[in-house]
């Protein structure tokens, strides 16, 4: 998909979209783990969910999308909140992080496996990778249908080998599928600690 059509069908999306946009699960859960201060990349970012809570819990956040019809409305909503968000249209797979800049990082229903190792090196020492989005191995049909943009069984673990292990959650079809999250999987890592 270019550029430009994958701009055009989520500038059509986010039109559309009506309500105020909720951080992703992995960083609602794990909002405890966050750092008292520091600089946050919500990657992706769409209406920008995950950049106001990670802003209103105190970090100063840039907030990355291809669209800017959300990133507009991101604009929009940070500055009617006073909240420390810097919005802004760009295409993370020609502009990835730069090395060592965050100290948190969270993408949530975004899936790009180049960008893996730009995301490790992006965060500072300590610093923390949230991730959630879906699985090929589905128990209902939810989240996309293409499998470039579908995890394989434990597929984060190995994306993200470099960073220690914090939080994990993927399930599938384990024990009674009417209870708990199955389509998704949860990931937070960290980067070690400079000694």
């Amino acid at each position: 998909m270019s550029i430009n059509h994958a701009q055009k069908k989520w500038n059509s999306r986010y039109a559309t979209a009506a309500g105020k946009p909720r951080a992703a699960l992995v960083l609602r859960e794990n909002r405890h783990l966050l750092p008292a201060s520091g600089d946050a990349l919500d990657l992706a970012c769409g209406l920008g969910g995950n950049a106001l809570l990670l802003a209103q819990a105190g970090l100063t956040v840039q907030a990355w999308d291809l669209s800017s019809v959300a990133i507009d409305a991101l604009r929009l909503r940070t500055a009617a909140e006073c909240l420390p968000v810097e919005a802004a249209v760009r295409d993370v797979d020609k502009q990835p992080p730069m090395p060592t800049s965050f100290d948190v990082i969270v993408v949530s229903y975004f899936l790009q496996r180049t960008l893996a190792p730009a995301l490790c090196a992006a965060l500072r020492p300590g610093g923390l990778l949230f991730y959630q989005t879906f699985v090929k191995n589905k128990v209902y049909q939810q989240g996309p249908t293409n499998p470039d943009f579908l995890l394989a069984e434990n597929e984060l673990l190995t994306l993200f080998a470099p960073l220690r292990l914090r939080v994990y959650h993927e399930i599938g079809a384990l024990g009674d599928i009417t209870q708990g999250l199955r389509n998704e999987v949860l990931f937070v890592g960290q980067k070690a600690e400079k000694r």
